[in-house]
């Protein structure tokens, strides 16, 4: 969707157009709940987080000034908020050290690619626990979002020279992690490929 017609929606839905909240809801729903699938790991806590993030963002709605930012900028900070909420409340992080020597996979030649698939990406997923909050979200946006450096930068508030700072240390944090239990990124990027 172009920023006119997002817009164009926006104002729509302030005075109360049901179905223009449904076309940004439809517009954005998959983005925040890779989001947010990525940050928690659990499909079903995904769904509802995703769910109470547009419900707070219709909440929201009638306050919500454009800063000049697409929408999906401040649906993801909602979703930091929720996924940070999370955390707090169960107090605690995802488990850093669930991805030690321990944990490494022996592949096996005939092994089924979906089977190596998902046991890669769960390394993954595993590893990027370890990284703080912000390079997490910066992996989540640049990675699986597909979010430019300045769009990252848009939803982060911040500039793109800091995100891309803190995208290198992100990067060097979690090849170290990967490097530390006997993994090199390489070979899961090429098994997730």
């Amino acid at each position: 969707m172009n920023r006119a017609e997002e817009l164009r929606l926006l104002g729509r839905a302030q005075r109360g157009d049901r179905d223009a909240f449904a076309a940004l809801y439809r517009a954005n729903v998959q983005a925040i709940f890779r989001y947010i699938v990525h940050r928690v790991g659990d499909a079903a806590l995904a769904e509802d987080f995703t769910a109470d993030v547009f419900v707070r963002a219709l909440k929201s709605l009638a306050t919500y000034e454009d800063q000049g930012k697409p929408l999906v900028a401040w649906l993801y900070r909602i979703a930091h908020a929720r996924v940070v909420d999370h955390y707090r409340r169960v107090g605690r992080r995802p488990a850093e050290d669930d991805l030690d020597e321990g944990s490494e996979v022996a592949i096996q030649p005939d092994m089924d690619q979906s089977l190596f698939r998902r046991q890669m990406a769960q390394m993954l997923r595993q590893a990027i626990t370890g990284l703080t909050d912000e390079q997490q979200q910066v992996v989540v946006l640049r990675f699986v979002e597909g979010c430019s450096l300045e769009e990252a930068a848009q939803v982060m508030g911040k500039n793109a020279n800091a995100i891309k700072a803190l995208q290198h240390r992100a990067l060097r944090s979690l090849a170290g992690r990967l490097e530390r239990a006997g993994l090199d990124i390489d070979d899961i990027l090429s098994g997730l490929s």
